[in-house]
């Protein structure tokens, strides 16, 4: 594999994060133990929780739900004072589409969630965390009910955990499907009962997030990452990813490609040796565009396969690494069918809190659609982007700026085919017409 990078990177199929997924019974607490499944708790006990929230500081660890703010910065706004109670809530509410690395893992290593989740806690001085799972995924609640159960029954939750005296106690708990509720303060609207939408901020949830009292939010990959830097240390987890973007990554590799799946590799690979790790393109049909992290990042092509897949190299490059859903397209794919599918999926999935992102979602939408069956105008172009420049940085939340990514990028990169399918329409409409002239 080349790089230009100067630091070193081991094999990019080397497992960390996955290295247990393919044991037997891999979910069990009993495999887990076997597999090095709660020594790295051990080990965290017998620090401080300062030490804990500098160690992962100095590991690099960045969020790995899309945004990619450093975890450890995260973790220290957390008031040291307890005088309220402390929450840790994990967003395990997958539903970017294109996005399948936090099920698989919860589902094939459970455990390794749940040892992460009693670090952060300690860390962060929490006795109680929620897991928020999204409504769809029943058998991975299931399995982390069940992973949760064994971990009391052995004495890793609870009261007075491993002797050490400090106690958590975690809940699953079961979304009811809707997308906007990724967004971690309309995550916590729901977990409290109510209907899921974004909250003014400031105040930001470490100030005052569940029940107004101090708050983190954390992504399941994220926290599933801190037993490994906790037993590893910070020197061995950069040994792995860029500079800036450091440690391991699951890319979920999607679409026309010969072995869909999740790949776990060093931060910064290129889709150039992400497509060679997958087999390469579907039935030798060549590569037309791909998104780096879902379909609310904007869409690259086949100029950008040598791109690094970190947090910079895809913001350098034009786009976001988002949640690495790393959706590929082959030549058959028409760039406007693909984007009026995703903007559909937007307008479903609005809150309707703000006006930009409500209305604009629906015009888009209902705009694309009309393009696509063939009653499209050129000007069509123009108020799309007009309206996606009503949305993007007006809109409440990241919905909609997520939402105008796909059309935007769209437009810039294939405009001909968005103009090809109006010339068509302005045919198909005077066709007609001449014809009854005569």
């Amino acid at each position: 594999m080349t790089t230009t990078e100067t630091t070193p990177r081991p094999d990019p199929v080397t497992p960390v994060l996955t290295k247990r997924w393919l044991s037997p019974n891999s979910w069990r607490l009993s495999t887990y133990e076997q597999l090095e499944g709660y020594t790295a708790l051990r080990k965290a006990l017998t620090g401080t929780p300062e030490q804990l929230v500098q160690l992962v500081k100095d590991a690099g660890l960045r969020g790995r739900g899309g945004a990619g703010f450093p975890a450890g910065v995260k973790w220290s706004f957390m008031p040291p004072n307890e005088d309220k109670p402390h929450y840790l809530v994990i967003n395990a509410d997958e539903g970017e589409p294109g996005t399948c690395k936090d099920v698989p893992l919860m589902m094939a290593d459970p455990h390794s969630l749940i040892e992460g989740c009693i670090i952060a806690a300690y860390a962060m001085r929490s006795h109680r965390c929620f897991i928020y799972v999204r409504g769809e995924a029943m058998h991975c609640i299931r399995r982390l009910n069940a992973a949760v159960r064994e971990a009391y029954d052995a004495g890793y939750l609870g009261q007075d955990i491993l002797g050490s005296g400090f106690g958590l106690d975690i809940t699953v708990h079961a979304g009811a499907g809707a997308y906007i509720c990724g967004e971690e303060t309309a995550l916590l609207d729901s977990l409290e009962g109510r209907r899921g939408q974004p909250r003014l901020k400031p105040p930001f949830p470490a100030a005052a997030g569940l029940y107004a009292a101090p708050t983190t939010v954390n992504n399941v990959e994220t926290i599933a990452s801190v037993p490994f830097i906790v037993n590893g240390g910070a020197d061995w987890f950069r040994t792995m990813g860029t500079e800036r973007s450091p440690g391991p990554k699951i890319y979920s590799v999607s679409g026309h490609v010969e072995r869909p799946g999740q790949y776990e590799a060093p931060l910064g690979i290129t889709l150039r040796e992400l497509l060679e790790l997958a087999g390469g393109m579907k039935d030798g049909i060549p590569l037309k565009f791909w998104t780096p992290g879902g379909s609310s990042t904007p869409l690259f092509t086949a100029e950008h396969l040598d791109v690094p897949l970190d947090f910079e190299g895809a913001a350098e490059a034009g786009s976001m690494l988002g949640t690495t859903a790393v959706m590929v397209f082959n030549e058959t794919v028409s760039v406007p069918w693909a984007v009026m599918k995703w903007t559909k999926f937007y307008e479903h999935e609005s809150c309707g809190k703000c006006t930009p992102c409500r209305e604009g979602t629906y015009w888009l939408a209902g705009i694309l659609e009309r393009m696509v069956e063939g009653n499209g105008t050129a000007s069509d172009i123009e108020t799309l982007l007009d309206i996606c420049d009503n949305i993007l940085g007006r809109s409440f939340c990241a919905l909609g700026d997520g939402a105008v990514s796909p059309i935007t990028s769209g437009i810039k990169y294939f405009r001909d085919e968005f103009l090809a399918l109006c010339d068509q329409n302005s045919k198909a409409k005077t066709t007609p017409a001449l014809a009854g002239a005569h």
